[in-house]
């Protein structure tokens, strides 16, 4: 079952690559804990639509975001850490989205936002959403099925 509005969202290990090149482990409840934040997932790095506006949409709007009160903006997707951090810094995230790989798809089984694209050869994927966070406890959740309707980061500022 999709994670709900009001609930915490689920306690799951993710990796990301550290300022020094080396992968840490993060758990989700300690990252998000005490923290206003957006937490925002795609089916792919370097994916055209991931590469080209979801993930440059939260990079060019960071410090709006900052300024509503967001202390964390977080992308998620099912890749290893050393993919995520690549593209980010391919995309200039670096230093405002912290890019988290979610590997295993442990943290999207567990969310309910699993994408199944073996049928295009790119195995479990994550669905594009997008969640508003107060304290790891979700306040919004939106999923696109196609495109950036609801899941942009004009759609978020919004909600934050």
């Amino acid at each position: 079952m999709t994670m709900q509005v009001g609930e915490k969202i689920p306690d799951v290990k993710l990796k990301a690559v550290t300022a020094e090149g080396e992968q840490k482990e993060i758990g989700t409840h300690e990252l998000f804990q005490g923290k206003k934040a957006i937490l925002f997932g795609v089916p792919g790095a370097f994916t055209p639509t991931c590469s080209a506006k979801h993930l440059p949409g939260f990079v060019a709007q960071y410090d709006e975001l900052k300024a509503k009160g967001v202390d964390l903006v977080a992308c998620l997707s099912v890749n290893d850490a050393f993919v995520m951090e690549a593209w980010g810094k391919d995309r200039g995230a670096l230093g405002k989205v912290v890019m988290l790989a979610d590997g295993s798809a442990a943290f999207t089984k567990a969310a309910g936002l699993e994408l199944d694209l073996t049928g295009a050869g790119l195995g479990l994927r994550c669905k594009r959403w997008a969640a508003v966070l107060e304290d790891g406890v979700v306040k919004s959740l939106d999923v696109d099925d196609k495109g950036l309707e609801s899941t942009s980061c004009e759609v978020q500022l919004k909600k934050v």
